[in-house]
């Protein structure tokens, strides 16, 4: 009989398995905070934590680091087959699986978050260049891309967010000071 898993579960296992690979909520806000600040420059930093939040609470973010870290941790043991091995240990260029699998959590956030991945992906910023397996330490050629995807949906999440606060603020405004017209007495 399949065993099942709890959605709490499952969200304290792939925090867990983030804190392990030293990455924290706060390192992907700082990507956030510097992705949104050219757009909103009174952004905080606390939105970006908790757009951050927001983003690792859907399950196929989980799911993806779930899945991303423990391909990671079997290559750094040597515990994947060849040429599987070779390809997550050199984090080879052609071997598109890791985008894929991150890729697949950003599209739920729009546009914004799709070409924000793609810039995180090349650029390499924060968190993501010490994580990148062709530069620092360890394996983390799945973690890499999935640290992206969250930047990116919590980057888009936050600029959709903002833009609706803007437009409702707009909106009170003008409610506020439209002109009711006289009452006639009559």
């Amino acid at each position: 009989m399949r065993k099942r898993v709890s959605s709490k579960e499952v969200k304290a296992a792939a925090l867990q398995r983030l804190r392990e690979r030293g990455v924290t909520v706060e390192a992907i806000a700082e990507i956030v905070c510097l992705m949104q600040s050219p757009y909103t420059p009174n952004l905080s930093m606390e939105a970006c934590v908790e757009s951050v939040e927001r983003v690792l609470e859907k399950r196929e973010v989980q799911h993806a680091i779930l899945v991303g870290v423990e391909l990671d941790v079997l290559a750094e043991k040597g515990l994947l087959s060849e040429p599987l091995l070779s390809l997550v240990r050199g984090d080879e260029s052609l071997f598109g699986c890791d985008e894929t699998l991150a890729l697949g959590s950003v599209f739920g956030y729009g546009s914004i978050a799709v070409t924000t991945f793609g810039h995180l992906d090349k650029q390499k910023v924060g968190i993501i260049k010490q994580l990148d397996t062709k530069a620092g330490k360890g394996v983390h050629t799945f973690l890499d891309d999935i640290v992206c995807s969250i930047a990116a949906s919590a980057s888009s999440r936050l600029a959709h967010r903002l833009r609706d606060e803007e437009e409702a603020a707009l909106e009170a405004k003008r409610n506020s000071t439209a002109v009711e017209p006289e009452a006639h007495a009559g």
